[in-house]
């Protein structure tokens, strides 16, 4: 096909189907808290997640393809972005894909804008800045009017973030009508984000790297619950508003890390995303490919014990650095007004979580790599 861009771009029909905010939202608006008993312990909580179909290990999907096509993929699977060369340069191309349906059902303007952020966010992490974006929107019957206003609520957030991270939309495809006996699936506008490394060296991955490394966590931590794995696997819940999301905070928080990233300041960068603070810490202890580290944190908090490790407060890395790297690390955060702070150390054989001086986490890496590999196959069968 050979047309004007002109007419794809601003000549396609413009149709206007009605719109209504759907019932159901009065109803999932809140977060019933006091319904919500604060653990003393986060062991079942930690093991429960890890064996949930959205934060299981998916390498019984992963590893029936041929990762290594064409010998291009830097880094084996399992990280933040796939990496691979660019040959006969050395820059590298990253491509990250996201999308949380139940906040898109809670909010389908800020879950769509939550896509977008966690991908560039994983971008980041892997040391890349992204340069662009495609999409696959899917959704309910266009022709009832709430399913509409999901839809137009979505496009409108996803929009909105990509015009602030100035990432162009390159392609995208609807999916409409996908529903079974007239249940509507969540909204789901899925994202898919490339970014560009302009030196393949900066490659970082999200698994801990070296005994005496320093843990630090870049961004801030607010008592949120609202959409939140730990809700629906532990209570079976649907509710709630999805995190804030804070869009300079999260174009500052990724700026810092690529630039740390640049400067060889860190080891390890992930992204904190479903299951939260201590879901991103047992990946980055179980996912080295050959050498699992333990970890001990201190966490110092004034939310709660539940929300501080499990909840999923927006705009969070948790990288690893050698202490020698520690001051220089510390002053580039205050030059650019980034939270940062150093929270335990890599090291020994199990993921120990001490909250306030009391211990709220400690189990081994093995039992909950074993866990978390073998999951998903279960559910599958």
């Amino acid at each position: 096909v050979n047309l004007p861009v002109e007419l794809v771009v601003d000549g396609a029909l413009d149709l206007k189907r009605p719109t209504k905010k759907p019932e159901y939202l009065k109803e999932v608006d809140h977060v019933k808290l006091d319904s919500i008993l604060e653990p003393t312990r986060g062991e079942t909580i930690l093991k429960d997640l890890l064996a949930s179909p959205n934060i299981t290990n998916k390498h019984w999907v992963y590893e029936q393809y041929d990762s290594m096509v064409r010998l291009n993929t830097l880094g084996l699977p399992g990280s933040d972005a796939a990496v691979l060369r660019v040959k006969g340069s050395k820059k590298a191309l990253a491509l990250s894909v996201d999308c949380n349906s139940r906040y898109c059902y809670l909010d389908p303007f800020r879950g769509a804008q939550i896509a977008v952020a966690e991908c560039v966010r994983n971008i980041a992490c892997s040391g890349g800045e992204p340069i662009g974006l495609t999409n696959c929107l899917n959704f309910g019957n266009p022709e009832n009017p709430e399913i509409m206003w999901q839809f137009e609520q979505a496009v409108s957030g996803m929009g909105e973030a990509c015009k602030f991270f100035d990432i162009p939309v390159v392609s995208g495809n609807v999916s409409l009508y996908n529903e079974t006996l007239g249940e509507a699936i969540y909204p789901t506008p899925t994202v898919a984000v490339v970014g560009l490394l302009e030196d393949r060296s900066y490659h970082t991955t999200q698994w801990f790297k070296e005994d005496g490394d320093l843990i630090g966590l870049i961004g801030l931590t607010m008592e949120e619950f609202g959409g939140s794995e730990y809700l629906k696997i532990i209570y079976d819940r649907v509710e709630g508003k999805p995190p804030r999301l804070d869009l300079p905070l999260a174009k500052s928080v990724n700026k810092l890390c690529l630039e740390l990233i640049q400067q060889k300041l860190l080891t390890s960068a992930h992204d904190c995303s479903e299951g939260g603070l201590a879901i991103a810490l047992a990946e980055s202890c179980m996912s080295h490919p050959l050498n699992p580290k333990g970890a001990t944190l201190g966490l110092d908090s004034t939310v709660r014990n539940d929300a501080l490790l499990f909840g999923e407060s927006q705009s969070r890395i948790l990288i690893s650095l050698s202490a020698k790297n520690r001051l220089a690390v510390e002053e580039k955060a205050k030059a650019m007004e980034v939270p940062f702070t150093v929270i335990g150390n890599v090291g020994g054989d199990a993921l120990v979580v001490n909250v306030n001086g009391k211990e709220f986490i400690r189990e081994e890496i093995s039992s909950l790599k074993q866990l978390w590999l073998g999951a998903l196959e279960t559910y599958v069968g």
